[in-house]
């Protein structure tokens, strides 16, 4: 078993337990900032405030009559949200946080799946909630409005926790207090049953091998109903951090300098977003040149133990607001020539890897344990296996551990595939090496099987056609032709690319042919693309930046 060089030994057994830990050691700390929403006014929670705030909500709903009931929480970031999301969870029943950009036949789908029983909504949406929990099939009939979590009406909650304290829920830590939607449609979308165990597992393993410390400020980007941006917000909340609410993507650089940010969970998509703005700004102003210099000479000097990098590239810090130091990337691969720029610049980023159904983290990067292309190694308590590696050491990789939901909510057949021996099958293609990195090669159902027998792993022809300059996106699939299959490639391209600005679209889908007949004469001819379809709309996607396969066409 590999030693980690642990920060903390702080084995947490459920999320009330952190909750107490942090408002007893940071209580004092300013745990978050918020702005109103013409973004005039902005107000500032410490940590004792926060717990104070998660028992008063849990009075209110208890003095509803909702202990031990499932709870829907719907609506964007925001305090409010996260203060219902953990008052229902370590005060009153269970919490089912669902995606708001659902549409509403795949909200009352959930609604039905999960029996939920009351809904706590943010007023801002623009959903008629009176009339889907009079749908078919839904059982909630209480509606909450966020509204009634302001702070301004706080004093008449908190005077409730006196009366209704004595009937907060004990905490069972192996008990299901967690409904969590995977990615998806409402066709396929599972519903995860996770414990407070299960959550709290993943937080102390990553405070063992995460710098995170209590001076970071953390700017709350992912969406909190899902489970990785529900994670990094609960990471940097159990090391006392300040966690701000970003006001929307286009204030990100603004309040990147505004709040001093130094770290977050993010998505590739945000990353590559600044890596590339930071390329092409340099481009523009002739410094590109310079900047490469600049690596060179940086890496060097690293080699004998020399670290100038943010000296060297203090104008780049500066523009991502001046203290940002360290990015966790999960959900996605990231492309390794942007996650190289972002660590010679000095901003340390690693990624992570994981699923709804392993709340969320199995893998992670750390600062001592990198390697290029690798998700790093399994995290502290988790173990991993190949299941029937091929003859390169690639099969579907198999984790256990106590971050392992208890199960998919009333679904046995697909419990049956997932759950093998004692260990959860997570239907990812990988390798590990001697060291114990962990190399994902793609979804097991993603995987083209063609009439010879020969395995596809669509994954890794993508990982090449986006390195073409003007492509932004693809997906590579199989096509029926005959009794088998060949293979296309389904591409969006940027029409302002230099490359192919001004080009008809014949124009541009003879350069991208070209360049796919670049790529193929790397390729075994089983492998190579036979046809290639543009177009310029980017494919629909999961909330976390995922491209919905099943819907390109």
């Amino acid at each position: 078993m590999r030693k980690y060089k642990c920060k903390y030994d702080i084995e947490f057994q459920d999320l009330k337990e952190i909750m107490d830990f942090v408002a007893d050691k940071y209580g004092k700390n300013v745990g978050f900032i918020y702005k109103s929403a013409d973004r005039k006014t902005k107000t500032e929670i410490t940590y004792r405030k926060f717990r104070e705030d998660l028992d008063a909500v849990g009075a209110y709903l208890i003095s509803k009559g909702l202990k031990g009931k499932k709870i829907v929480v719907i609506g964007p970031n925001s305090y409010q949200w996260l203060v219902a999301y953990y008052a229902v969870v370590i005060n009153v029943g269970v919490v089912v946080p669902l995606d708001k950009g659902l549409p509403e036949d795949e909200i009352v789908n959930s609604l039905v799946k999960c029996k939920a029983d009351a809904i706590i909504y943010d007023d801002s949406l623009k959903m008629d909630f009176e009339s889907i929990i009079k749908k078919e099939g839904v059982t909630a009939e209480m509606l909450i409005p966020m509204s009634d979590f302001t702070q301004e009406k706080m004093p008449a909650l908190a005077a409730l926790i006196k009366q209704y304290k004595p009937e907060f829920k004990v905490i069972d830590k192996h008990a299901v207090d967690i409904i969590l939607f995977t990615s998806g449609t409402s066709a396929d979308a599972k519903a995860a049953q996770l414990t407070q165990r299960n959550i709290a597992s993943t937080i102390a393993a990553m405070r063992k091998v995460e710098p995170i410390y209590e001076d970071d400020v953390e700017m709350i980007l992912l969406p909190l109903h899902h489970a990785f941006g529900n994670q990094g917000v609960l990471m940097f909340i159990s090391n006392g951090c300040t966690n701000v609410f970003c006001s929307g993507l286009k204030y990100v650089q603004k309040e990147l300098k505004e709040y001093g940010v130094t770290a977050f969970f993010c998505v590739p998509l945000i990353i590559e977003s600044m890596i590339n703005k930071v390329l092409k700004t340099a481009e523009k102003e002739g410094k590109l040149a310079k900047l490469e210099t600049g690596r060179k000479i940086s890496k060097a000097l690293m080699k004998v133990g020399i670290d100038v990098r943010r000296k060297i590239f203090k104008d780049v810090i500066d523009g991502l607001g001046g203290k940002l130091r360290f990015l966790i990337s999960g959900a996605a691969g990231l492309d390794l020539k942007i996650l190289e720029y972002a660590t010679d610049f000095g901003i340390l980023t690693v990624q992570g890897y994981g699923l709804t159904e392993t709340a969320p983290t199995i893998a992670s990067e750390s600062y001592f344990y990198r390697k290029p292309g690798s998700v790093g190694h399994a995290m502290p308590g988790v173990e991993v296996k190949i299941n029937n590696p091929d003859e390169n050491g690639i099969g579907e990789l198999f984790a256990r551990g106590p971050n392992i939901m208890t199960g998919y909510l009333d679904d046995e057949e697909a419990n049956r595939e997932v759950f093998v021996d004692g260990w959860f099958n997570t239907g990812d293609l990988a390798r590990i090496d001697e060291e114990g990195y962990i190399f994902l090669t793609g979804r097991k159902k993603n995987v083209i099987v063609l009439k010879n027998g020969k395995n596809i792993y669509p994954e890794e022809i993508e990982f090449l056609i986006d390195k073409v300059p003007y492509v932004v996106e693809n997906v590579v699939m199989g096509e029926e032709e005959g009794d088998d299959y060949r293979l296309v490639a389904h591409v969006v391209y940027d029409p302002e690319a230099e490359a192919v600005k001004g080009k008809s679209e014949t124009e541009v889908q003879a350069l991208i042919d070209e360049d796919i007949e670049k790529i193929n004469n790397d390729m075994p001819k089983y492998k190579r693309i036979k046809q290639v379809y543009l177009r310029t709309e980017p494919f629909e996607k999961t909330t976390t930046q995922k491209i919905k396969r099943r819907t390109v066409k």
